[in-house]
């Protein structure tokens, strides 16, 4: 059963319940109304009744002195002590005698109403106590009883078509409320067959459902740009390490023919081949940084942006002892995973020093959440400047230099990843400078 389907039924049984519960109302209500009317009417035959000559008992029927009072329709009677009925001259039939209406000849409880039959008949009896004779004034229910019965009737009919038409009401409102959900269930089974990240809802509004739909676009948005880009990566990675596996293969091959090259020919392979190596080791280390930010396993914490960068330029002093580092560090927190912010840190530093000349100097600051990383190369030329952040860009004057083009976009990720970013800018008086702004905060 669907949830359209449920969703129509639990309508109809709440309109149901509620037509069924005023159903019992109105006919309590016109019960008590219409039996009201017939015990007034008989209240008003006994005061009658009392209110003139005393009834009397002659030859075997009851006499009741002074003119015809009430409506034909009501039938009297008296029950003596022995519990004996007397009727009026004309009637053929008596009413059935209870052990209460003996009881009632005696005296005692003033007046009481109750339903009697016979022969069929219903009959509202009101008992009026006295000694020696108790009255009973009575009139039949049939006229009542079949007015009740109409209504019941309609009550029934009534409930019934209210109940269908709260189920048919359910079905159109249900299928109109869920109908972005319906869109989400197809959309979400066509996304599974077909693996189509590029499909969408259609917006809906601004309530429960529409933001569920615009949640749902946003996860398929979030889906197909993770997926072009792990494509994109395995496209540029495929093609990057195509030429030095290429190049790698045909050094081998030359090696593998034995004696026959020159001793100074074969170091020189052997040079290119470990030299290549090394190139196609850090390509591949660089794609497993870029891969691994992708994922953002390490959790965000709040690190010191300085000490960091403090422990970047000491490596870089290491690794790079031609080129001199100058600091202006000002203690600064931020909030990120301090492994891949350690990296982007790293990352700048050694994009200065690979174009700074021997000797150059590269400064580096820390300050409000940011890193500045100048160097005093050559500079970026203005058609470069847009595209040194892209995967495996080189621009003219770097494709004699070592690198795979990765460094800087491994920055980018790491930026964007912390809700920060990087920018390149040409330096006065030449070079550089490199800002990557992670939204810190000085600290005292």
């Amino acid at each position: 059963m669907s949830f359209r389907t449920r969703l129509a039924l639990v309508a109809a049984a709440a309109v149901g319940i509620a037509v069924v519960a005023a159903s019992v109302t109105v006919f309590v209500v016109v019960h008590n109304e219409l039996y009201g009317e017939v015990d007034q009417a008989l209240k008003t035959r006994a005061a009658e009744i009392l209110n003139g000559p005393t009834p009397r008992i002659e030859g075997g029927y009851l006499e009741i002195p002074g003119p015809p009072v009430g409506l034909q329709s009501d039938f009297v009677q008296a029950v003596a002590a022995q519990g004996q009925p007397f009727v009026q001259r004309g009637f053929t039939y008596s009413l059935p005698v209870s052990e209460r209406d003996r009881e009632s000849a005696h005296g005692g409880q003033n007046f009481y109403f109750s339903v009697k039959h016979f022969k069929g008949t219903e009959f509202r009896v009101l008992t009026l106590s006295g000694a020696p004779l108790a009255m009973q004034i009575a009139r039949p229910l049939t006229e009542v009883n079949r007015t009740l019965h109409r209504i019941t009737l309609f009550l029934i009919l009534i409930a019934v078509g209210g109940i269908a038409i709260a189920a048919a009401l359910g079905l159109v409102v249900a299928r109109a409320a869920l109908g972005p959900v319906k869109r989400l269930t197809e959309t979400t089974e066509s996304v599974t067959e077909t693996r189509d990240l590029s499909q969408r809802i259609e917006g809906t509004g601004d309530d429960e459902l529409g933001r569920l739909a615009t949640s749902f676009n946003t996860m398929l948005a979030a889906l197909e740009e993770s997926d072009r880009a792990q494509r994109q990566l395995l496209a540029d990675a495929s093609h990057e390490l195509r030429t030095p596996l290429t190049s790698l293969r045909t050094n081998i091959e030359v090696l593998a023919r034995g004696n026959r090259l020159p001793q100074a020919d074969r170091e020189q392979l052997l040079d290119d081949v470990v030299e290549q190596i090394g190139e196609m080791t850090a390509l591949i280390g660089e794609l497993i940084e870029l891969a691994r930010g992708q994922r953002q396993e390490e959790r965000p914490e709040d690190v010191r942006l300085d000490l960091i960068a403090a422990d970047a330029v000491e490596r870089a002093r290491r690794n790079r002892p031609s080129i001199e580092f100058s600091t202006d560090f000002e203690e600064t927190l931020v909030h990120g995973a301090p492994s891949t912010i350690e990296r982007a840190v790293a990352n700048l530093l050694d994009n200065a020093a690979k174009w700074s000349p021997p000797g150059g100097e590269v400064e580096v600051e820390v300050r409000d959440g940011e890193v500045r990383v100048r160097d005093h190369g050559p500079g970026i030329d203005d058609e470069d400047l847009p595209y040194i952040f892209d995967r495996f860009y080189r621009a003219r004057s770097a494709r004699g230099q070592p690198g795979s083009g990765l460094g800087l976009a491994i920055v980018k990720q790491v930026a964007d990843a912390q809700g920060g970013q990087v920018v390149a800018e040409r330096a006065e008086g030449g070079g550089t400078v490199m800002r990557l702004r992670l939204n810190g905060r000085s600290g005292s």
